[in-house]
Parts: structure tokens; C-alpha cells; sequence
């Protein structure tokens, strides 16, 4: 069991090795670490799952035909332009392949670890541009959208003043040749959640030769919120965005996620990768669950007063400074390290929160929590509330 304890996970989820520092099988324990819609997976994906499982005997179609067509109608681009992915993770690759001749990629950090693995897999020169965190007065608490108390809490502010996204390139990034500079971010921002504004990231289409942006969490905004540069891919032959279906869907195990690019570039990306990377049943889920609409309102619906309350909660806690969040986590700064509190909630509690030690920049002083129903959030306070 000690030798488990010190392998710590980088992501989300990881509940057996949660449960060894529980003491209790994996199944009870609560899961506030991976960012997973809990009102999922919706019945349209078992139910499409179900009335395929006789594809399972065949191979999938390799060009993803159905899907892409799906998709297609429902971001009103050819299908050319999308192509689904073995989850996102699958997709960093590729993109760390593209990114990886230019002679710096910019990286906005903290940063999902996955991208440095996919830029270091193939030798990328990383240069970490980093969000700053400040304390500031006068912005509403909760999260985008949503009303609440107007107080001093932390966000993340502008490392330059002349810089329109808050990243402060360092002096490699600054100096690279602007042609063949990368840029890879994600919005909403993971693991803080802002929620970058579009006019904000259009400037660095023209400044960078490849721009890469993660919109894994996109789908968790009201449609008149959203920030997503979809409706721009066509006339930016250098941009790359990223979208899962797994994380609002609740279908992590499905692995399912999809690219949308230049049909160019993505028919390089088919030519490099595995053939067949996404399964017949994924296939079929991701077919139905875009459809949903009833689904999508439903999550939308709870999304905005569990955060608030979650983050009210949090906020009225000693010691706990959450940020706002337009995704369905919060980021929150803690006085006692976060390691600390996460073995104290899951040997008291069977509750798991991602510790931020996988991001360098946050370290010890944040954990992640992701947002669930109103009986488990309000048992995540108490559990706080009870060790705190």
C-alpha cells in the first residue's frame, strides 16, 4: 500500500488509488477530482450503444463517415473539416506533431499535463507562458453568468499590460521568428476555469504560425456564452480546435473526442495515426448524444446554481479562496496543503479532490473540485467543514 501511495496520479479519477489511502473499495468512493457531468451518461447513448452491439463484429468504417456527418450538421462545416478522435488525449498527439518543428510553442500555464507530454514526445521547444494570480475586489462570485455576493477573491489578471489574453510570454517565445511560433491553450481555461473572450484570442491567429485551442469544456456554456472560434476555423488555415464529447457526456470510458481543422492537416493526422482509433460503440454514442438537446439543456440547467453553491460554500470556509469558474470546476487556493486535506477527506469522508501537485505553478496551495449534485456538493462542505 506505501509503494501506491507514492505514485500519485496526474488526472482525475484515479479511484483505486484513492481507495488504498481510503482504506474502502473504489466504489464508494465520492469522486469530486475528474470533471465528469454527473447527470450522464444521457439514455440516448445507452440506448444507441445498445442497438449496436452487433457492430462490434465488424470493423468500425475507418473514415468515420456517420459521425463526421453528424457532427458536421451540427457545427455547419463539411465534414471534412472534423475528425473524431480517441478522446482528446489521441488528438494531443497529433497536435504535438504539428507543433513540434515550429521554433518555439508557446504553452499557457498551469496546463493540462497531457500537452507537454504530447510536445515532448516529439522534441518540442516549450516555452511556458503563465497566467498570474492576484487578489482582486469587485467581481461576482460563482462563476460566468450567474449572480452572486461581489467580493475580494483571486482570478487570473494579465501578465502584461499589453497583452490581450493574461500570459506573459517569456523572452524565448518573444524573440522566436513570428512565423513559426505555436500557441496552445484551452478555453474555458483547465484547471481555473476563465473563460477567455474571443476578441482576446483572434490577435494571436495572425501573430502565431499554429494555433492550438482546447475547447474540451465549451459545451458546459449557455450557447449565447460560449467563446468557441468554430465559426472561424475556415478562414484561419492555422487554427486547430479540440472538442470531447466524454466530459459533458459522461462517457470517459468511450474515449471520444474530435479535431476540427484545414481537411489538410487532417488527413495528415489520418495518415499518421492508427486505423480504426475510435470504436464502433463510441461511434454510435457520439451520433446520439449531439442530438440530445434535452440533455444539453438539463446539464446547462444544473450546472450554474450547483456551481453557485459550491462555490458559496467553499468561500464561506476558513482558509478556502475559490475561483470563479465558467466550467464545471472550481479552483480553489487553500492555507493547508492540498495533499493534506485530500488523505483527511478520503480517510474521513471516502471523498477524492484533485490536488494540484501535477501542476507546477499551483503546487501544494490549490485543489480542483469538480461541481456534482446538490447532495454531494453540500457533502463535500461538510466534509470540509468537519476537518478544516
Amino acid at each position: 500500500m506505501g509503494e501506491l501511495r507514492l505514485s500519485r496520479p496526474l488526472h482525475g479519477g484515479n479511484l483505486a488509488w484513492a481507495a488504498t489511502i481510503a482504506g474502502c473499495p473504489a466504489s464508494l468512493i465520492l469522486d469530486f477530482s475528474a470533471s465528469i457531468n454527473p447527470l450522464g451518461p444521457p439514455k440516448s447513448a445507452i440506448t444507441a450503444i445498445q442497438g449496436n452491439l452487433e457492430s462490434i463484429k465488424t470493423y468500425p468504417n475507418p473514415h468515420y463517415s456517420q459521425l463526421r456527418s453528424s457532427l458536421s450538421e451540427w457545427h455547419q462545416l463539411p465534414s471534412e473539416w472534423i475528425l473524431p478522435g480517441n478522446g482528446s488525449a489521441e488528438l494531443f498527439t497529433w497536435a504535438g506533431w504539428e507543433l513540434a518543428p515550429q521554433s518555439a510553442t508557446c504553452l499557457v500555464t498551469p496546463a493540462f499535463s497531457d500537452y507537454e507530454r504530447a510536445l515532448k514526445a516529439f522534441n518540442a521547444n516549450v516555452c511556458r507562458c503563465p497566467l498570474l494570480l492576484e487578489e482582486v475586489e469587485g467581481r461576482e462570485a460563482g462563476g460566468a453568468g450567474e449572480a452572486g455576493e461581489v467580493g475580494e477573491e483571486l482570478y487570473l489578471t494579465p501578465g502584461l499590460e499589453d497583452s490581450p489574453l493574461p500570459i506573459s510570454p517569456p523572452p524565448l517565445c518573444a524573440s522566436a521568428p513570428l512565423p513559426s511560433k505555436g500557441l496552445l491553450l484551452n478555453n474555458p481555461h483547465n484547471p481555473s476555469g476563465k473563460l477567455f473572450p474571443r476578441r482576446e484570442i483572434l490577435p494571436y491567429l495572425e501573430e502565431f504560425s499554429l494555433v492550438v485551442v482546447d475547447e474540451a469544456f465549451m459545451d458546459f456554456l449557455p450557447p449565447q456564452q460560449q467563446q468557441s472560434l468554430i465559426s472561424l476555423v475556415q478562414d484561419y488555415p492555422n487554427l486547430v480546435i479540440l472538442r470531447s464529447l466524454t466530459k459533458f457526456y459522461s462517457l470517459p470510458g468511450l474515449r471520444l473526442g474530435y479535431a476540427i481543422a484545414h481537411p489538410d492537416r487532417l488527413q495528415r493526422w489520418q495518415n499518421w495515426r492508427d486505423p480504426w482509433p475510435v470504436n464502433t460503440l463510441a461511434a454510435a454514442a457520439g451520433e446520439a448524444v449531439i442530438k440530445d438537446t434535452d440533455f444539453q439543456k438539463q446539464t446547462r440547467d444544473w450546472l450554474i446554481p450547483a456551481r453557485s453553491q459550491l462555490f458559496q460554500g467553499l468561500a464561506a470556509l476558513p482558509g478556502l479562496q475559490p475561483l470563479e469558474s465558467a466550467a464545471n470546476f472550481l479552483l480553489v487556493r487553500t492555507e493547508q496543503p492540498s495533499s493534506q486535506l485530500q488523505e483527511k477527506l478520503l480517510q474521513h469522508n471516502h471523498i477524492l479532490i484533485r490536488d494540484c501537485l501535477s501542476f507546477p505553478e499551483l503546487g501544494d496551495s490549490y485543489f480542483r473540485v469538480a461541481v456534482r449534485s446538490h447532495t454531494d456538493n453540500q457533502r463535500l462542505l461538510e466534509g470540509f467543514a468537519a476537518i478544516i
